[in-house]
């Protein structure tokens, strides 16, 4: 169903990192896309720590990303929002999807999981589906487990994760999803048909965080009133999976902007593993924030 757009009087839009490493100069860049169309809508721009995941986000991390943000200058809108303080409000709509049945759990491993669409796989002669970021769809049986076989499991503490039922959530809907593109001022460019069946029966919680990527970013956007999402073109399919959440959650639908990306020597984006300090290091070299803004094209 095509997006019904709820804007606050003053757009609001959201840069929102992991500390899991140091900024890379990909990250300087979606910052800056941010600042622009911020600046060009006369908007708020906020910083969101996205640290669910408190093992790989340790505080020096995050204070340096701060410290990095700082010194590009970008005037964020306090305060910032830790994730990891919010996770009542992921489980609060976690619970709004478990009460529409469209969530199940799942006790298969990652390697189990990888065996089961092989097996699977050979059984039908043909390749077993990936989902856009190239891993296998969900193989295991969690659908199919009898409740008491569940809740024993369950009441056991066995590890799972919680998964969304594609097929049945897709069902709820009675028209198409779809988003708006926007350019680099604001400009609606294209209504993009969503495909969050592409990603098969994603998951929304592990055990151990309580919440996923997916629930979590949804979440956030809605409860801080965010209407322009910039982000790169690594996210563009995962806004199917966006869509689908907002709709099921009747949250409001932002605008989207995915920017192409910083490519590193090889061809492939940066990361964190293999550029982690290219942000730190240019800065300790001498380069100053008005130098690497005209590198980048700001």
């Amino acid at each position: 169903m095509a997006p019904a757009h709820h804007l606050e009087p003053q757009p609001v839009l959201r840069f929102a990192p992991s500390p899991n490493g140091y900024l890379h100069l990909g990250h300087a860049l979606s910052a800056l896309e941010n600042e622009r169309l911020a600046a060009a809508l006369g908007g708020r721009l906020l910083l969101r720590i996205e640290d669910i995941d408190r093992a790989r986000c340790p505080p020096h991390l995050e204070a340096a990303m701060i410290e990095d943000l700082a010194w590009l200058g970008i005037p964020f809108t306090p305060p910032h929002r830790r994730q990891s303080e919010h996770l009542a409000d992921h489980r609060a709509m976690l619970a709004r999807l478990q009460a529409m049945g469209l969530v199940y759990p799942s006790f298969e491993s990652r390697t189990e999981l990888k065996v089961m669409a092989e097996t699977r796989a050979r059984a039908s002669r043909r390749p077993w589906p990936n989902d856009p970021d190239g891993a296998p769809l969900y193989a295991g049986l969690g659908r199919d487990l009898p409740a008491e076989e569940v809740a024993a499991r369950l009441a056991a503490g066995e590890p799972h994760a919680l998964r969304l039922d594609m097929a049945t959530a897709l069902a709820r809907l009675d028209a198409p999803l779809s988003w708006t593109e926007v350019d680099a001022a604001g400009h609606p460019l294209r209504v993009v048909t969503a495909h969050p069946e592409r990603w098969g029966d994603v998951v929304l919680a592990r055990k151990d965080l309580g919440t996923s990527y997916h629930l979590a970013v949804v979440t956030d956007d809605a409860l801080q009133g965010v209407t322009h999402v910039v982000r790169g073109m690594d996210l563009f399919e995962a806004t199917a999976v966006h869509r689908l959440l907002q709709e099921l959650l009747r949250l409001p639908v932002p605008l989207y902007r995915h920017h192409d990306l910083l490519l590193g020597p090889d061809g492939r984006k940066l990361s964190k593993s293999d550029q982690a300090e290219g942000f730190r290091a240019l800065r300790q070299s001498g380069v100053t924030a008005a130098e690497l803004r005209r590198q980048l094209g700001f």
